[in-house]
C-alpha cells in the first residue's frame, strides 16, 4: 500500500498562571486528519479499476486542566480534569468491475467515536528530610459507539463472510462505557547522600481502541487490512472486550556521587500482572499460512529489569569532558491462558556509548547489543530473530541558534533482523518466503536545527 494523500489541520492552545493559592495550567486542542491510501502504478494500481483505495477521516479534540496547590511547606495537592474525543470514519471506495471490491463502499468504521472523561487527585508529601511519598487516584469514563457498517456487497459469494459479519454487527448493541480507576502509590527514601530507594505500586487501566472493539470484517482480505503490527495476520474486533487492568510492583535503587556527580548507577526491577489483557485467539487460517485472529481478554504477567549508569572519565579545559554511558534492559511476558509469550516484547538489550564534549562540539561512539529473540507469541506467528551488535558514530556543533548534527548508523553495515519489526511482507509476496523484517543498513544522517 502507498500513501497517496495525508492532510492534517490542528489548533493548540495553552495557558499557565500563578496565583496566591497555587498554579493553574490549561490546554486545549483540535485536530483533523484526512488520510488516503492506494496502490500506485508500480504495484498494479492507481486507476479507477485497479488498486485498493482506503480512506480515513479522524477528528480529535479535548482539554486538560491542572491545579497545583501547596499545603504548607511539606505537602502539595494536585487536581486535574481532562477530556479527549476521537472521531473516526474509515471507508474503502469500490473498484469498477471488481467482484471482490465492489460494487458498494466498504464501511469499516462508520461515525465511530471514543470519548474519555477523566479526573484525578494527587498528593505529594515530604514527611521527613529523607522520606517522601506520592499518592494519586484517577477515574476515567470511556464512552464508545459506532454506526451501522456495510461490506462491498451484500449478495456476492466472494463477500459472503463479510456480509454475514456485517448483519450480526449491525444487529448488535454497539454502545459501550468503560469505568476505569487508576492508583499510584510511591515512597522515596534516601538513607545515604549517595543512595536513594524508591518503591511503589501502580494500577493502570486501558479501554479498548475503536479497532480492537469495532473492526468487524471476517473475510480474508478485510481482516488483513486491520492491524498495526506489520505481521500479515488478519484481525477481527470484539464487542465484548473489557478494559485491561495492569497491577505493577516496582522498586528503583539509585547510587550516585553526591558531591561531584561523577558517576551514577540505577537499577529498577518490576513485576506486572494484567487482568483482562487484550490479546488474541485464532479463529481461522489464511491461504498464505498466516492466521485470522480475534481480540480477546486474557490474564497475563510480565517481569523484568531496567538499568542504566554513567561514569565521568575526564573533565579538563584541554580535553573537554568525556563520559561513559551504559544501559541494560530485560523483560519476559506470558499469556496465562495460551502460555505463549506476549507479543512485541524486546529481548535483552543494552547500549554502551562514549560521549565527548569540547566547547560547542560534541561527539559519540556507541555500540548497541541485542540478544537473540527466542520467546515469541506463536499464535501470531511471531518470528525468532538472532542477536546482533551495531556500531554508531555521531557528532554535533552548536553555533548561536543553529545546531548541526551528523551521524553514521550501523557503521559496519551489519545484516540483522528487527526483533519488533514483524514480517517482511513485501519480500514474501516476491519470493514466497516468510522472514523477519531486516533492519536498516549503513546510513548517513545530517540535520540542521534552529531554535528561537
Amino acid at each position: 500500500m502507498d500513501m497517496t494523500n495525508n492532510r492534517s489541520t490542528f489548533v493548540n492552545g495553552k495557558y499557565k498562571g500563578d496565583f496566591n493559592w497555587g498554579m493553574l495550567e490549561a490546554r486545549g486542542f483540535w485536530q483533523r486528519v484526512s488520510h488516503v491510501m492506494n496502490m500506485l502504478a508500480d504495484k498494479g494500481g492507481h486507476t479507477a479499476t485497479t488498486g485498493m483505495p482506503m480512506n480515513t477521516d479522524t477528528r480529535t479534540a479535548g482539554y486538560s486542566i491542572k491545579a497545583t496547590i501547596p499545603l504548607g511547606h511539606k505537602h502539595v495537592l494536585g487536581l486535574g480534569s481532562s477530556f479527549d474525543h476521537n472521531g473516526l470514519n474509515d471507508w474503502w471506495p469500490p473498484l469498477q468491475g471488481s467482484m471482490m471490491m465492489g460494487p458498494d463502499t466498504f464501511h469499516n468504521i462508520n461515525q465511530g467515536h471514543r470519548d474519555r472523561l477523566g479526573h484525578y487527585i494527587e498528593w505529594k508529601a515530604q514527611w521527613l528530610p529523607r522520606f517522601a511519598t506520592e499518592l494519586g487516584l484517577r477515574n476515567d469514563l470511556v464512552m464508545m459507539n459506532t454506526g451501522p457498517v456495510a461490506p462491498y456487497s451484500w449478495t456476492g459469494m466472494m463477500n459472503m463472510a463479510d456480509a454475514m459479519a456485517a448483519r450480526r454487527f449491525n444487529a448488535s448493541s454497539r454502545g459501550r462505557t468503560d469505568t476505569n480507576f487508576d492508583v499510584t502509590a510511591i515512597g522515596r527514601w534516601t538513607p545515604l547522600d549517595s543512595l536513594t530507594i524508591e518503591g511503589g505500586y501502580a494500577r493502570k487501566s486501558r479501554a479498548p481502541s475503536l479497532y480492537e472493539r469495532y473492526a468487524w470484517g471476517e473475510g480474508a482480505m478485510s481482516s488483513t487490512m486491520i492491524g498495526w503490527f506489520g505481521d500479515g495476520n488478519g484481525y477481527v474486533g470484539n464487542l465484548n472486550l473489557k478494559s485491561e487492568i495492569a497491577n505493577t510492583l516496582s522498586t528503583t535503587l539509585t547510587w550516585h556521587d553526591p558531591v561531584h556527580h561523577n558517576w551514577e548507577v540505577k537499577i529498577q526491577p518490576y513485576y506486572t500482572y494484567t487482568h483482562d489483557y487484550i490479546n488474541v485467539i485464532r479463529i481461522g487460517a489464511l491461504s498464505n499460512g498466516l492466521s485470522k485472529l480475534q481480540f480477546v481478554n486474557h490474564n497475563a504477567r510480565s517481569y523484568g529489569i531496567n538499568s542504566s549508569g554513567f561514569l565521568k572519565l575526564w573533565d579538563s579545559p584541554a580535553f573537554g569532558m568525556g563520559e561513559l554511558k551504559a544501559s541494560l534492559n530485560w523483560v519476559r511476558g506470558q499469556d496465562l491462558v495460551t502460555h505463549s509469550g506476549l507479543y512485541h516484547q524486546m529481548p535483552a538489550n543494552g547500549l554502551i556509548s562514549l560521549h565527548e564534549t569540547y566547547g560547542n562540539w560534541t561527539g559519540r561512539v556507541e555500540v548497541t547489543l541485542v540478544k537473540a529473540k527466542t520467546t515469541v507469541d506463536w499464535l501470531r506467528n511471531e518470528p525468532r530473530t538472532p542477536g546482533y551488535a551495531l556500531l554508531g558514530l555521531g557528532g554535533s556543533y552548536r553555533w548561536r541558534m543553529l545546531t548541526l548534527d551528523a551521524s553514521i548508523e550501523n557503521v559496519m553495515n551489519q545484516r540483522y533482523d528487527l526483533p519488533l519489526g514483524g514480517l517482511s511482507l513485501g519480500d514474501y509476496r516476491a519470493t514466497g518466503v516468510l522472514s523477519p523484517l531486516a533492519g536498516l543498513g549503513r546510513s548517513f544522517n545530517l540535520s540542521l536545527t534552529a531554535t528561537f
